[in-house]
């Protein structure tokens, strides 16, 4: 196992420097997201009275930067503008000086002290101020009379220029207004500089009414309003609809059936006459919306391929020759738009003799998820053939109760590096919600490695990375933030030692007393005590924080909780159900002995009843669906809300027929003074030797 993977089983103190005038860290210490290519020469000012004082050339550009800033500065309680105060200076370099300054100009920045008090900005490109100005923030640390101002010399460029995320709308979560800018917002802050929503279904075109259902579906005018937000922020939208696969809320419809490759299934059909045209329409309104010089068409796991109106083709040509073919026609359709196109690499990277013939200026992005150690071998295909070449990470949130950080940091490590090593230029980390319970507020941990590993060089510090998250993002000067992440790690490595992968969601809705339960409970319980105090720690450690500081970015405090949460009520439930079969079992032993009828009876009682575990597990679906509900609203539409909440509906309600059904054998008990064998009564046997 990789050294780096240890800090999923044993939490360490994270020291974050102190928030005094007096403190004097080095570079290290500043724990800057993503850190800086060249940091030296550290001191620290006080601000808290006198304030700061934000100076720029007028520049509209520069002046957006600057009220970014003072925002910041308001939203800590900072002053502005005091001629007393400490002055930031934004300033633009000459072309020439950049590129003596910098290896890349385009997004590069320099920080350094002024005679006075304060620091200068300087860059030659609006980017380069503006990302100035985002690590500028992270240098202020504290709140109100108590804020200091880091001042560093920094000189700064990323190492890949295209830097994204793509995020599933259309599988559940379909973001409100006020999330995706605020979710906009984050991502420039950590220097992104690409957003692209994935569409299957959930944009309104006008060609295609009918799969777009009412309240489920970007409009035009939204997507117009968010390319018009994200470009001040630095931020292009790539727009992604699938082409290809991935379409059966499309195509389940009876008037676009017909375009399938079988019945309302998934996949175009390829020598249809009208999927070329369909696409043509999709992306033809897309272009309208989203100006920008990319659009991504998918074409990912088009698994069914063959299998209906292409068999006699693909038998004869073969998978690859029709899947290609058919990428290159779609190239020619969507001509007229003038987008370079990208698409998701996973079936051309099996055809690795054929990618050559695709047209040389689409975009590969070869997509994988896995912590390995190497990706060469995924890369290459496209590389070799001269295409460009994107890799895309994933933050590992999928069909999960809480992202698995484990998976998520290793795999964005590994890639980005071999992507940097081999000539990848850009990165798209990404969002999937397959399971459609996805909460975006969790997956912030992944999201920001990924802007670290894109925009720093060579191979990126998970360690690093981990000891900075909770300064960089929650202003956490504690460090805790970081070790309940931490602490959710290994909560994620005890059930993978346990044989059981991760936290998945299956476990925590499955049944206990089922059969598929018991599989699981043989693995589990062993270990729930193990992985209920990981979670719990993780709880106490964000009260703690909380407690102590007034910390940033609070919904994804609250959503990390809501997985501690759901993280222990999976070692709770399987615990309980185990407790309640032992109880029971222990009853039956001594119910033919008079003298222990209250044993049985106490036994029995703890099994169901105001405190029964029967109960127990009732209002842990309740309660926890509860905070899910507030969770999702807070971010989403309503849309695809319902389908969850019956889900913890129908989970609680079991147990609150259990409930019921349970006075009934306590009143046999009572009456008569036996008990029913445990089949009888819906409880599995124990797993382990009860106690005498």
């Amino acid at each position: 196992m990789r050294i780096l993977r240890l800090a999923a089983f044993c939490i360490f103190p994270l020291g974050i420097i102190a928030t005094s005038a007096q403190s004097t860290p080095t570079c290290a210490d500043l724990h800057l997201l993503p850190a800086p290519r060249e940091c030296t020469a550290v001191k620290s000012i006080p601000i808290g009275t006198a304030g700061l004082r934000i100076v720029s050339d007028r520049n509209s550009e520069d002046e957006f930067a600057a009220k970014d800033l003072e925002q910041t500065l308001k939203d800590r309680g900072i002053g502005t503008g005091k001629e007393s105060g400490a002055t930031i200076r934004f300033e633009r370099e000459s072309a020439a000086r950049a590129k003596d300054l910098f290896e890349k100009p385009e997004e590069a920045y320099k920080i350094e002290p002024t005679s006075a008090r304060g620091l200068i900005v300087s860059a030659e490109t609006d980017a380069g101020i503006f990302y100035g100005a985002q690590t500028v923030k992270q240098l202020i640390r504290g709140i109100g009379k108590d804020a200091i101002l880091l001042i560093p010399n920094i000189r700064d460029w990323p190492a890949m220029p295209h830097r994204g995320l793509s995020d599933d709308w259309s599988r559940g979560p379909l973001p409100n207004m006020d999330f995706l800018k605020r979710e906009i917002r984050t991502l420039a802050a950590y220097k992104l500089n690409i957003f692209s929503p994935y569409f299957e279904h959930t944009f309104a075109y006008a060609s295609t009414p009918v799969a777009a259902f009412p309240g489920g579906a970007m409009t035009p005018d939204e997507g117009r309003e968010l390319v018009a937000y994200a470009a001040k922020y630095h931020i292009i939208i790539i727009p992604e609809q699938e082409a290809f696969g991935h379409l059966h809320h499309v195509l389940k419809f009876e008037r676009y059936s017909t375009l399938g490759e079988t019945p309302h299934g998934a996949v175009l059909a390829p020598g249809d006459a009208g999927s070329l045209p369909q696409i043509g329409e999709w992306f033809g309104e897309l272009a309208k919306v989203f100006p920008g010089p990319y659009a991504h068409i998918g074409a990912d796991e088009t698994d069914q391929l063959g299998l209906g109106r292409t068999r006699d083709e693909v038998a004869q040509k073969g998978l690859g020759a029709v899947y290609l073919n058919f990428l290159s026609q779609i190239h020619k359709q969507l001509e007229p738009n003038h987008k370079r196109l990208l698409f998701w690499g996973d079936i051309a990277e099996n055809s690795p003799e054929l990618v050559g013939t695709l047209p040389k200026d689409m975009i590969a992005v070869s997509w994988h998820y896995d912590a390995k150690p190497d990706f060469t071998k995924n890369l290459e295909p496209f590389l070799k053939s001269g295409l460009e070449t994107w890799v895309a990470s994933g933050v590992n949130n999928w069909n999960r109760v809480y992202p698995n950080n484990n998976e998520a940091l290793g795999n964005i490590r590994a890639f980005v590096r071999d992507g940097q090593k081999l000539g990848a230029t850009g990165m798209l980390n990404t969002v999937w919600n397959d399971d459609g319970e996805g909460l975006f507020d969790e997956n912030w941990f992944g999201v920001l490695f990924g802007a670290a590993a894109a925009w720093q060089p060579g191979e990126s510090s998970e360690a690093s990375f981990i000891a900075s998250y909770g300064q960089a993002f929650h202003d956490d000067p504690s460090g805790k933030i970081s070790q309940a992440q931490q602490e959710l790690m290994a909560a994620h490595a005890t059930l993978k030692t346990a044989g059981l992968e991760d936290a998945q969601d299956f476990y925590f809705w499955v049944d206990p007393f089922s059969p598929e339960g018991q599989q699981v409970a043989m693995k589990l319980v062993p270990v729930a005590s193990e992985l209920r105090l990981h979670a719990e720690n993780a709880i106490t450690l964000l009260a703690q924080a909380r407690a102590a500081a007034k910390l940033d970015n609070p919904e994804a405090l609250d959503a990390i909780e809501l997985g501690a949460r759901r993280i222990d009520f999976i070692g709770f439930k399987f615990t309980a159900a185990q407790e309640c079969a032992s109880l029971y079992a222990k009853a039956q032993t001594l119910a033919g002995d008079n003298s222990k009828w209250g044993e049985v009876s106490e036994a029995l009682y703890t099994i169901g009843s105001n405190n029964g575990r029967l109960e127990d597990i009732r209002d842990g679906y309740s309660q926890i669906g509860q905070l899910f509900h507030d969770a999702w609203l807070l971010d989403n539409r309503p849309y695809w809300l319902a389908n969850n909440m019956a889900r913890y509906d129908r989970s609680a309600q079991l147990w609150v027929g259990r409930g019921n059904a349970w006075k009934n054998v306590i009143e046999h008990w009572r009456g008569t003074h036996t008990l029913p064998p445990a089949s009888e009564v819906g409880l599995p046997a124990p797993l382990a030797p009860t106690e005498k």
